[in-house]
């Protein structure tokens, strides 16, 4: 993918630098919309129009540069390339954008389709650095291809001379340039307009179309059995088979991978130098017009299923790779040779600097050391001089030093004397302040002591107040309980009295409600019987007898004289009744 994108570029770059009409390397963000809807149509890239003006919102109207430009294209449109688009549409679309400004307005000996094939052959050729540019290696290569083509025979000697010509400061041709070498015919003299087309559409097919070998030749069909002539073109992983050499009217393909085999048969049937192209599914009979050209297409096929086993690209494309691979390693060697030069350069100068600078401090080490020499023997006299004059001072010093240490070991005896008073004293003082914190010790316990004794007492003095305080207190509880439980024990008799009458008239509501339900029986008994009798009547006339109840009534309160007259809820309603007539009273 890496490559795909890297040939993409060097077209785009071309459509892009045509783009920029003043040369400043930039570009109207209007050009660069068609330019990329263009891309994606051709690349088969589903176009986002939102994503250019997303890209560069925040820049002005005005236009943008190529840096600018790179990190959409590379995001939109490159990261989004399959191998499935058609390869010459697009060099023909980015070729359309340029070659009105740069192709030459010199009549040439080309036309402008083999210009366009040259152009697709420059990108495919040129280095991967920009502005582009093809050196003069792969223009040798370009021009032996094409002579070779032509049948002619190649001028190395001419070629030489032209490189000496050669331009050193660009190091190459730009693409119009490489146009106008072929298309003014320096290097295809004697040959006519249509062998240096032929010749260009051969290497453009080997090239651009990785076409390996083509040609007519007889092939044998799988249900007729008749032979017919086509036009094959073998391609790195596929042998397709024309009507013509137009290839306008595909017949179909032969699918090739490294299981495939090619093998020679003998003749048969009349026909001669006979081949056999074994597929996975199916098998090919091919008759060559001669024996080179069948050995030829032999020979062709097995390489390319060979180059399939091993994974390599086709022969044209290792071997660009190859020279470029070299150039880069000569390069390279020839860097490090500039380096190791300027190096040995920079050593050698160096080295010519440290053998000055050793003879000129040898130079000056020599009229130092005659100076130093002169100055030692001046010095030696002046210090014989010295000597004696400082050997008599020292012995009068030496005497003057004896007589001072002499009164010095006398003084230092007074001192140590003294010293020793000090020390006794400072004992003695030391004592006596220990005798006094011990004092102040013992008084400070002492202190603490009574302190604390105040401080109990204090506090049982408090203590029994707070006992005598909580004594009439309790006697003052005691005599309000004792008034409390007297008023209690009155409004107990009182309620007592009140609940003896309200039980005697309970007693009597009792019976009223009792002779009360008594009657309700006797009326529900009619009752029940007027409606047995009504049902008898209904059932016989329906053919159905439905026995009716009386609904269920909530159980009755049963006391010592029977059932209550009264309901539980009822009793409740009127304890509640008896119990707020209590509360008011």
């Amino acid at each position: 993918m890496g490559s795909l994108k890297d040939e993409l570029l060097k077209a785009i770059w071309h459509a892009f630098t045509a783009l920029d009409q003043d040369h400043s390397g930039k570009v109207s963000k209007s050009q660069l919309k068609v330019l990329s809807h263009n891309l994606c149509t051709v690349l088969k890239v589903p176009h986002d129009p939102v994503a250019l003006e997303e890209h560069f919102r925040d820049d002005d109207e005005g236009p943008v540069s190529n840096q600018g430009y790179m990190p959409y294209l590379n995001r939109f449109i490159l990261e989004k390339v399959q191998d499935n688009f058609d390869k010459i549409e697009f060099n023909r679309m980015c070729w359309t954008l340029c070659v009105k400004k740069n192709l030459t307005k010199n009549p040439l000996l080309i036309t402008e389709e083999d210009a366009f094939k040259i152009w697709v052959i420059f990108n495919f050729l040129s280095e991967d650095k920009y502005p582009l540019i093809i050196v003069s290696e792969e223009i040798e290569y370009l021009l032996k291809k094409l002579t070779e083509a032509m049948g002619g025979g190649w001028q190395q000697e001419q070629f030489d001379h032209y490189k000496i010509n050669f331009d050193d400061s660009k190091n190459g041709l730009s693409a119009w340039e490489l146009i106008e070498l072929i298309g003014n015919g320096q290097f295809s003299k004697g040959m006519d307009r249509q062998t240096v087309s032929m010749a260009i559409n051969e290497v453009f097919n080997e090239l651009i179309l990785d076409v390996l070998k083509q040609g007519y030749m007889m092939k044998k069909g799988h249900r007729r059995k008749n032979w017919t002539e086509r036009w094959f073109v073998l391609k790195p992983n596929i042998i397709s088979y024309y009507v013509s050499e137009d290839l306008k009217d595909k017949k179909g393909d032969i699918l090739l991978d490294e299981n495939c085999c090619v093998e020679s048969l003998p003749d048969k049937d009349g026909k001669k130098c006979l081949f056999l192209v074994k597929c996975f599914d199916k098998t090919f009979e091919i008759s060559a017009s001669d024996k080179k050209k069948k050995q030829e297409w032999i020979q062709a096929i097995h390489s390319t299923i060979h180059l399939l086993k091993l994974g390599s690209p086709p022969p044209h494309k290792e071997a660009r790779q190859r020279r470029k691979e070299l150039r880069k390693k000569q390069l390279a060697e020839q860097e490090e040779l500039e380096r190791q030069m300027k190096e040995l350069q920079a050593a050698n100068e160096s080295k010519q600097q440290e053998l000055e600078a050793v003879r000129k401090k040898l130079e000056e080490a020599a009229s130092r050391a005659a100076e130093e020499e002169k100055k030692r023997l001046q010095t030696q006299v002046e210090l014989q001089a010295r000597f004696s004059t400082e050997l008599e001072r020292e012995k009068l010093i030496r005497q003057q030093m004896e007589e001072q240490v002499a009164q010095k070991s006398s003084e230092l005896e007074q001192y140590l004397q003294r010293v020793r008073e000090l020390e006794d004293m400072y004992l003695k003082l030391q004592e006596a302040l220990e005798d006094e914190r011990q004092a102040r010790q013992d008084e400070e316990t002492v202190r603490k002591l009574q302190a604390r004794l105040l401080e109990e007492e204090s506090s049982k003095r408090a203590e029994l107040e707070k006992w005598h305080l909580e004594q009439q207190q309790a006697i003052q509880t005691t005599e309000a309980e004792k008034q409390e439980l007297e008023n209690q024990r009155v409004l107990k008799e009182q309620a007592l009295q009140e609940a003896m009458e309200q039980l005697e008239q309970l007693e009597l509501e009792r019976k009223q409600a009792l002779e009360q339900y008594e009657e309700v029986k006797k009326k529900l008994e009619m009752a029940t019987n007027k409606t047995k009798s009504w049902k008898d009547k209904v059932a016989h006339h329906e053919g159905l007898i439905r026995l009716i109840e009386p609904g269920s009534k909530n159980p009755h309160l049963i006391t010592n004289w029977g059932p209550a007259a009264f309901t539980e809820a009822e009793l409740e309603e009127r304890e509640k009744n008896w119990k707020e007539k209590k509360t008011t009273e």
